[in-house]
């Protein structure tokens, strides 16, 4: 079995889970390009616990984890895919001597999680996993925990991570999605992904380094971190490509990465 790939994917405001857009059809499409995989495994930015976890029921739940503002259409929303408590323990194993719980009731799939899906694998068929994000743990140590996965890229399972690289609510331009970024906001994005291209991952750990760029860009790292999950499960001779490939509101970056065999 050739290996999958790792994606990471800007998933923006959950309110894209009702959206038909340019960026909805673009995850189509790299649903349908990648093909369906045995099962995902993803990290999002909306599971922080201390410790990590895995979600290990056979029917997670989808948790509806935003505000009351929200339209009841978003509420209403299911993605009835189904657990793998299989693929749970494999992460487990994976990743010891780090414990892992396995979560049996707790979690499920948060919206990081099913709005994206909803439109990359939308019949909701493909198992799918969520592994949390210990809160209490540096960049460099996320980084070098999501080594441990790479293994699953060849056994049939997506990788995939939920966040954005460039993630600052409170200077989003809310009555302009198509404005202009901001222009720390375009040099953090831009540095990112050159850090990709050029297979330099130290660069994209040690994003503080940026200064104020980074410090306006990555406020809280709860939406950057999980792209350090897929840098971490990059392999060699892996190609970086780009698409989604926009900053909404001046302070959102919507880019997704995609690392493949060439």
């Amino acid at each position: 079995m050739s290996r999958m790939p790792v994606v990471f994917f800007g998933h923006g405001s959950p309110m894209i889970a009702l959206e038909t857009n340019d960026t909805t059809k673009t995850w189509r499409a790299m649903g349908a390009a990648i093909g369906k995989p045995r099962a995902i495994l993803c990290v999002s930015a909306h599971w922080l616990t201390q410790g990590v976890a895995v979600t290990a029921m056979t029917a997670p739940r989808t948790i509806h984890d935003f505000g009351a503002s929200f339209p009841k259409a978003l509420f209403d929303m299911q993605y009835p895919a189904p657990g793998s408590p299989e693929l749970a323990a494999r992460v487990r194993d994976l990743l010891a001597p780090q414990p892992v719980a396995l979560d049996q009731q707790g979690w499920g799939l948060d919206h990081g999680t099913w709005s994206v899906l909803s439109k990359v694998y939308p019949d909701a068929d493909v198992p799918v996993v969520q592994l949390s994000m210990d809160a209490t743990k540096p960049p460099e140590w996320h980084f070098e925990l999501a080594k441990r996965l790479a293994p699953l890229r060849a056994e049939g399972v997506l990788i995939v991570g939920t966040g954005n690289i460039v993630h600052n609510l409170p200077a989003m331009n809310w009555g302009e999605r198509h404005c202009a970024p901001y222009d720390w906001s375009q040099r953090f994005n831009d540095h990112i992904k050159q850090a990709i291209v050029d297979d330099a991952p130290e660069r994209a750990v040690n994003f503080a380094a940026l200064g104020q760029d980074a410090a306006r860009s990555v406020p809280t790292p709860d939406h950057y971190w999980p792209l350090l999950y897929v840098l971490g499960a990059r392999l060699p001779g892996d190609v970086a490509s780009f698409a989604p490939d926009h900053i909404e509101h001046g302070s959102l970056s919507m880019t997704s990465v995609t690392l493949s065999a060439a």
